[in-house]
């Protein structure tokens, strides 16, 4: 080969190389998101020629010139951030802001402006570009595209001018009117809550344009406003018909053969015990003495499944429900009146087809045999806490025995859960006495005592031991598929933050991981009855992990359990009704089921279990603000349970109803936030508002459409 034709070979070599090393730097830089220096970049794109090398620092300061690379003030190289875009989902947390989610593990939520989110709304699926700066800690972005709308139907109250309507929407994140042309007002009138969908989404300056589909009744009715409540969080009004027709055709006649395939429980005592109220029991509890001077303890949970077919449009509409969602006045069932209330429900003197685990214990609380399949049993009775509580202090009553061993058993239970490590969370929640139109006419606290933790301690059982018998039933790491309920430890870095803030009430927390449940439980006796109680109870479980259903078999934090299911409640959550099917399946012999599936099936459940909470929450806090409306210029005694960079949230001892103090009424001084500590601090006068602080508050303003209770400070 000739001097030249080598020369134009290595030339060429070398200008591929650079070329690759073009692509090799910008990729290596956006994979990492992290700083380099030049001779770390040296080594990790593994350049060894000194003509490369060269190139390299070239190459470096050239994109550094076209913005495509940024240097930091060591001399470090980093991928400039706009030239980057993300996707995630918009949470429009106030008017001035939003956050982007991307959901990505290390990658902090995107600050977006309101200014910058285009037509872009709250739940919104987005493109968004990253730039340099920052606010805070958080990368800042704008949208670019907005991929999928997370909803186009909302509800709100109507404005009718002359020429067109206007609809306030209700979401507390939505934070803009939609406008409502004249022959898209089916007839809605001023003050009317609706139901309505965007038909043209805004554009620049204008507003969204909307078109009501259902008059849901007048701002401040009972029936308007829990309506409005079920549209805003997507919950059906009512079951489709032919899911109705599908239940109505199911068989309600036991056959004898039916009975021979399961054990018959129906001479053995058996009893129910729910809340008064109450129309759906889904377990009982049957106890018998055995020869042995032993105990044998059923739990028999409806069995639902027996009924509930997979493939049918009764069990996709099951599905999609996914759990009941409990509002304040009204239940929205997962299943049919049909099923829940009569054909499922063990109704006292029915014989009723149920699942069960059925436990032979001895008068010490151990467990020395179990067993799991299909019952079929005959209530003797349907107490109600307070009649099965009556009957506990007194002695006296029906079942008087039966009860009194079985809260004794409960007890050495709960006892030994707390000694293995089990989190004693016991906070208080609130109902409502209603008249017939809904109104409230008072705020009564919930008491739990033996017989709601009696029924708790024994459905825990039966759900740690279905639980742990599928874990344990193949050997090896290869496991049957099948849905956990779990719980992870708490977050360490908010548990630190709590350990911080518990000790300027004088309360010392354990944050180590061995340590941890046991400090709880301590610091939980320590401030019960104390002013401090609930805010510290509150904080605790905000920097509790969330539980979810996953097919990841592990443990619950807050129970201390190894293994952990829900199985005892298959009329109300969907996820009961899998682990019934999977634990026959495997009763049977059959084989493990597709994990991908299950772990997408416990997605959705999990997803909408929270909509419930948000649902059960938005009901209870609008029957709070009606409450308080009545008492507005009232002085109460509260407690600050929140305090933000906009106001203070105080909860009122009386009632338990939470309003919001704003930093701006504060007129005696400026007052800053300090975050780290929970408090504000006026600038001037140093007078502090923290988190814990007894306050006395006035009732300033009810505003029912946004649920909120605006307060002053007396």
């Amino acid at each position: 080969m000739s001097k030249k034709k080598f020369k134009e070979k290595k030339d060429r070599k070398n200008k591929k190389e650079k070329g690759g090393m073009y692509s090799a730097l910008i990729t290596f830089l956006e994979e990492t998101g992290k700083a380099y220096g030049a001779q770390q970049l040296v080594k990790k794109l593994g350049l060894k020629k000194k003509l490369l090398i060269e190139e390299l620092y070239k190459l470096l300061d050239a994109l550094v010139l076209e913005g495509k690379i940024e240097q930091l003030s060591n001399d470090y190289y980093k991928i400039t951030r706009s030239s980057q875009s993300l996707t995630g989902i918009v949470d429009h947390v106030n008017i001035r802001f939003a956050y982007v989610v991307t959901g990505q593990e290390g990658m902090k939520d995107i600050y977006v402006r309101t200014s910058d989110l285009g037509s872009a709304m709250h739940g919104d699926t987005v493109a968004v570009s990253v730039s340099k700066k920052k606010s805070g800690d958080n990368p800042e972005g704008k949208v670019t595209e907005i991929i999928k709308r997370g909803r186009n139907r909302f509800v709100g109250r109507i404005e009718l001018s002359r020429n067109f309507g206007f609809v306030v929407p209700d979401f507390k994140k939505i934070y803009q009117d939609f406008f409502i042309y004249p022959e898209n007002l089916a007839g809605a009138t001023t003050n009317d809550k609706v139901l309505f969908e965007v038909v043209k989404w805004a554009e620049g300056d204008k507003s969204p344009e909307g078109k009501v589909i259902e008059i849901l009744g007048k701002t401040g009715e009972n029936e308007a406003e829990i309506h409005s409540i079920m549209a805003e969080f997507d919950l059906p009004f009512r079951f489709p018909e032919n899911v109705l027709a599908e239940s109505e055709k199911i068989a309600e006649d036991i056959t004898k053969d039916e009975i021979k395939k399961r054990w018959d429980f129906r001479d053995v005592l058996t009893f129910t015990i729910d809340p008064e109220d109450a129309k759906d029991f889904d377990d009982a509890i049957s106890f018998r003495k055995l020869e042995n001077g032993r105990y044998e303890i059923g739990v028999h949970i409806a069995d639902v499944t027996h009924y509930v077919i997979p493939g049918t449009q009764l069990d996709n509409d099951a599905y999609d429900r996914a759990t009941s969602v409990y509002l304040v006045d009204r239940t929205v069932p997962m299943l049919p009146e049909r099923l829940s209330n009569a054909l499922c429900s063990l109704r006292p003197n029915e014989d009723k087809l149920t699942f069960a685990a059925v436990f032979e214990m001895d008068e010490k609380g151990k467990v020395l045999k179990e067993w799991f399949g299909r019952t079929v049993i005959h209530s003797d009775h349907r107490f109600s806490y307070e009649q099965a509580q009556e009957v506990i202090e007194n002695g006296e009553g029906k079942f008087a025995e039966e009860l009194k061993i079985l809260n004794s058993l409960h007890h050495i239970l709960r006892k030994e859960r707390f000694k293995k490590g089990a989190v004693n969370f016991e906070t208080t929640e609130v109902k409502f006495r209603l008249d017939e139109k809904g109104k409230p006419l008072e705020v009564v606290p919930k008491v739990r005592k033996d017989a709601h933790k009696l029924i708790e301690e024994f459905m825990l059982l039966a759900n740690r031991s279905v639980a742990t018998y599928i874990f344990k039933m193949k050997k090896g790491e290869e496991k049957n598929t099948f849905v956990y309920r779990t719980h992870d430890l708490p977050n360490e870095e908010k548990l630190a933050d709590f350990s911080q803030f518990a000790k300027q009430f004088g309360h010392q927390l354990q944050v180590e991981a061995t340590n941890v449940s046991a400090s709880l439980n301590k610091l939980m006796d320590d401030i019960e009855g104390k002013p401090e109680q609930n805010v510290l109870q509150s904080l605790a479980v905000r920097a509790m992990a969330k539980a979810k259903y996953t097919t990841e078999a592990k443990g619950h934090f807050g129970l201390a359990f190894d293994h952990y299911t829900h199985f005892t409640s298959p009329i109300r959550r969907y996820p009961d009704m899998m682990v019934h099917r999977l634990l026959q399946h495997y009763l049977d012999n059959g084989k493990s089921v597709n994990r991908k599936d299950y772990e997408e099936k416990c997605l959705h459940s999990s997803e909408r279990e929270k909509r419930a909470a948000d649902a059960e929450r938005a009901s209870i806090k609008y029957k709070q603000v009606e409450f308080m409306s009545l008492a507005e210029n009232k002085v109460f005694d509260g407690i600050i349970t929140g305090v933000t960079d906009f106001g203070i949230f105080v909860e009122i001892v009386e009632t338990k109803c939470e309003g919001m103090a704003r930093l701006a009424d504060l007129k005696d001084d400026f007052y800053e936030y300090d975050e780290k500590n929970y408090r504000v601090i006026g600038r001037r006068r140093k007078n502090i508002y923290r988190l814990g602080d007894k306050v006395k508050v006035r009732i300033k303003k009810t505003d029912i459409d946004r649920r909120m209770i605006d307060l002053t400070f007396e």
